[in-house]
């Protein structure tokens, strides 16, 4: 039985080999070396996009390390409070985050670090400027100050005094930003109505309720000015 069985499949082996290739079942047309050849193509042709934009993409362009500075960092000159700082820095640095952790200057605050809140807002060449939005190494020549180049304890801005005088904060995470913003006014074209200090303010938010004794803070030093 099983001879017989044995011959019987190699007469079909032999009818199916003799058969034209389209009549023949998909898995016995594709022979070891086709399958294999369409394998290895198929494999080329999903890593070629990748290596085909690696080959096309610009090299980076690393500037060497200098005196043991990181690469891709630059050399930079600021001048805060008077004082010059030379730094190593990362271009995409921004002018906040270099002073609170570059310089150790944590008195102008990180907010909503988009622009929206002026916790953040410092002088550059006497023009109030949220410093979350400007970038550290656009600033090699001009001149910024911070909450801490305007007074210190024992010596305190008049509005400095004036925000105390008059309970000008809460929590006091956005008075240095208020403070700084306030001096500003103090050289811009503003009204002289409370109207006008708020419209000039505007750009400072906070959600405590110090708002009506700012804008006494900031008439005050006006009118004394």
């Amino acid at each position: 039985m099983i001879e017989k069985t044995l011959e019987l499949e190699k007469e079909q082996a032999t009818e199916e080999a003799g058969k034209p290739e389209e009549n023949q079942p998909f898995l016995g047309r594709v022979s070891r070396r086709s399958f294999l050849s369409h394998l290895g193509a198929a494999g080329l042709a999903a890593t070629a996009p990748p290596l085909m934009a690696a080959a096309q993409a610009p090299a980076a362009v690393l500037e060497p390390a200098v005196d043991g500075a990181a690469a891709g960092t630059v050399p930079i000159t600021l001048r805060v409070n008077g004082k010059e700082h030379r730094l190593q820095l990362d271009p995409r640095v921004t002018l906040l985050d270099c002073l609170r952790e570059n310089l150790n200057m944590p008195g102008t605050k990180k907010g909503c670090d988009h622009g929206q809140c002026g916790a953040c807002t410092v002088h550059v060449n006497g023009r109030r400027v949220n410093s979350c939005l400007s970038l550290a190494v656009m600033h090699p020549q001009d001149e910024i100050t911070t909450i801490e180049g305007i007074g210190q304890p024992g010596h305190l801005h008049p509005m400095q005094a004036a925000f105390i005088e008059h309970d000008g904060y809460q929590c006091g995470y956005c008075t240095s930003g208020q403070i700084m913003s306030a001096v500003a006014v103090l050289k811009e074209p503003v009204g002289p109505t409370d109207a006008d200090v708020k419209h000039a303010m505007y750009g400072n938010i906070c959600r405590c309720g110090a708002y009506s004794n700012i804008v006494a803070a900031v008439q005050q030093v006006r009118q004394r000015t």
